[in-house]
């Protein structure tokens, strides 16, 4: 696997997981490293010539220095952008978190320095029945980096995920304050309030940005500060 893998987690849909993912990428190839990101399961994706593309998928593709197929990024790809579950029920497919983990740690088995794998929605999106989004890291025990949208109701969010994670068994290695709401009220209250209650570390502040470049999102990362042990 590669030497330094997290699995990146939002604290709900659209908190900003690919934005961040693809920004933490641009930080770790600003360090000479090389870089693979995965999107293993994706809804809301297009048809093309080529097949199914999603949107999220082809930044990690993009902003990652490995290059590869786009079937490898994405292995799970769903049109209608409703809860994997519920599509791949509605295509007469079963999510298992034993194969999509198994065709993640094959891609990972690439000679890379630096890899994300990007979740779907939050942490306890369903599967199947029995199985949620979060066992796909505790399957390639990997640590997290909870991305967290800095709007009404956001402390809540990050608490309870965190506190899911820590209840899965796996490490959170450090946590990112996203600002989506651009108008959001008492934006600094909300992150120190979150940080204080938070043992992981805080490694960015991203501000609502009208560039969202991986580019642009990484000058606010900090890989330092991601917890190794």
């Amino acid at each position: 696997m590669a030497k330094r893998c997290y699995f990146v987690a939002g604290t709900d849909t659209d908190a900003g997981k690919t934005v961040v993912s693809a920004g933490l990428l641009a930080a770790a190839n600003k360090r000479g490293w090389s870089t693979l990101g995965l999107k293993p399961i994706a809804a809301g994706c297009e048809e093309t010539e080529d097949g199914l593309r999603n949107s999220d998928a082809l930044q990690l593709q993009k902003a990652a220095s490995i290059t590869l197929p786009y079937e490898q990024v994405n292995p799970v790809a769903f049109a209608p952008p409703i809860a994997p579950h519920i599509a791949a029920k509605e295509e007469g497919r079963l999510l298992s978190a034993d194969r999509i983990s198994a065709i993640c740690k094959g891609t990972l088995l690439q000679p890379a320095d630096f890899a994300i794998v990007e979740g779907a929605g939050g942490w306890r999106v369903p599967l199947n029945a029995r199985e949620t989004m979060a066992h796909i890291p505790k399957q390639l025990n990997v640590p997290v980096i909870m991305v967290v949208g800095i709007k009404l109701g956001c402390i809540n969010h990050a608490l309870l995920t965190a506190e899911s994670i820590a209840r899965d068994g796996l490490r959170l290695a450090g946590w990112v304050a996203n600002q989506i709401d651009p108008e959001v009220s008492h934006y600094a209250d909300n992150v120190s309030t979150i940080r204080a209650m938070l043992r992981a570390p805080l490694i960015a502040e991203v501000p609502y940005l009208e560039d969202t470049s991986a580019e642009s999102v990484s000058n606010y990362i900090d890989l330092d500060l991601l917890q190794s042990e």
